[in-house]
């Protein structure tokens, strides 16, 4: 793949790769649309309009809004293999494809699905960052290493707008998830009912939507399944069917005039293991660095010199070293160029000096603070190229 000549929008687009769409066809907008379809509107100062999310995304008012979000499934490993999902199959015609944000990854994404913010203003910037009070490595799925989800992340959920406005909030999902950091600083408001099974999620949704409001589903096998077999594996296929299955059943079941949305936190790339390169094995690389967090496919570098004359020697050493592998952006273009949307003061130190967005079938990790299992993924996902970024939002009214 081409490295693109510059980090923005068309510099990125001129070399197959996608920028994130924020407030524009996007995730962060489909909670505000499901919400203008319940009839919630924001405060005027709050920057966001519920109606028009709604009129851009094109959901249908109604009594009840069910979202089913799904781990893993980009719209173009959907479109490939949708031989596996007749239910979805059937609908992708018209389906939107919305860009999720960067990194795209499930915490990121979770946050700006949750909240309608980027990473810029939610902290949640990756599977794994540094924590500035402590200069260690924090994990925003585990949520180790972290402060009290509140004090992380900021930004008010768009679960707790809806049931401040009066409207039954139903979240359904695993019981380990009920209470999680990454449930907290994102998803709070809501009843949480947990259920292991798809057919027993299913059950848990319908049953909330037996009266009026929101519900929301998460399913995170078809990505499980990517990550060790890869996206294009008969397994992953046996996945999307699985997953397919359940949501013919929930529409078919669906009280009459609910509408439910069917979207995704992101894709996913088959990686070429041979190609995830070791920063410890790589003086070049090595050389100043503190620590690397996030994960191979979006790489956040602190550096121990975070000085401007640093940061730029670093990266230019990095761009020799990786050539057509990666995009390597300081931090100062990574925020310029609008990676992670508005960056508040408070979250830019959670940022790398160097951001590395992997391209092709690599990536880029540290044995010294990854497990040799993370490294040899079959699929991996973070970085900015359409498998990764892009994902359907299917309506069903």
């Amino acid at each position: 793949m081409t490295v693109p000549d510059g980090f923005t929008p068309t510099a990125l687009a001129a070399a197959g790769l996608r920028a994130p769409q924020y407030g524009g066809d996007c995730l962060d907008g489909v909670l505000p649309a499901a919400l203008g379809a319940l009839g919630v509107t924001f405060e005027p100062d709050d920057g966001r309009d519920a109606e028009q999310a709604r009129w851009l995304l094109g959901v249908p008012r109604g009594e009840r809004v069910c979202v089913v979000l799904v781990d893993g499934m980009g719209h173009a490993l959907l479109a490939e293999r949708a031989g596996h999902a007749p239910f979805l199959r059937g609908r992708l015609g018209d389906a939107r494809v919305l860009t999720v944000g960067f990194p795209s990854t499930t915490a990121a994404s979770i946050g700006l699905f949750g909240t309608g913010r980027a990473a810029g203003r939610t902290g949640l910037a990756g599977y794994t960052v540094r924590n500035p009070r402590t200069g260690g490595l924090a994990n925003l799925v585990s949520w180790d290493g972290l402060d009290r989800a509140p004090a992380w992340q900021r930004e008010p959920s768009l679960f707790s707008v809806a049931a401040g406005a009066g409207v039954s909030v139903t979240s359904v999902g695993p019981a380990r998830f009920a209470g999680s950091g990454l449930t907290v600083a994102s998803l709070a408001g809501a009843t949480y009912v947990p259920a292991e099974s798809l057919d027993d999620r299913v059950d848990a949704a319908l049953a909330a939507l037996r009266r009026p409001g929101l519900v929301y589903l998460y399913w995170g096998d078809v990505d499980k399944v990517g990550h060790h077999a890869g996206w294009r594996s008969p397994e992953w296929g046996d996945a999307l069917s699985e997953l397919d299955r359940g949501l013919a059943a929930l529409a078919r079941r669906m009280p009459a005039g609910t509408t439910l949305l069917v979207t995704a936190d992101h894709g996913q790339v088959d990686v070429d293991p041979a190609a995830v390169l070791d920063v410890a094995q790589h003086p070049a690389l090595a050389e100043g660095v503190e620590l690397v967090a996030g994960e191979p496919r979006a790489a956040h570098v602190y550096l121990r010199d975070p000085s401007p004359d640093a940061v730029g020697a670093a990266a230019a050493r990095w761009r020799e070293e990786l050539g057509g592998r990666a995009l390597v952006a300081t931090r100062a273009e990574a925020i310029a160029a609008g990676w992670f949307g508005g960056v508040a003061s408070h979250v830019e130190p959670i940022l790398g000096d160097l951001v590395v967005a992997a391209l092709g079938v690599g990536g880029i990790g540290d044995s010294r603070t990854q497990t040799a299992a993370s490294l040899r993924l079959r699929g991996m996902h973070g970085s900015l190229t359409p498998g990764e970024m892009l994902v359907p939002l299917v309506v069903v009214a």
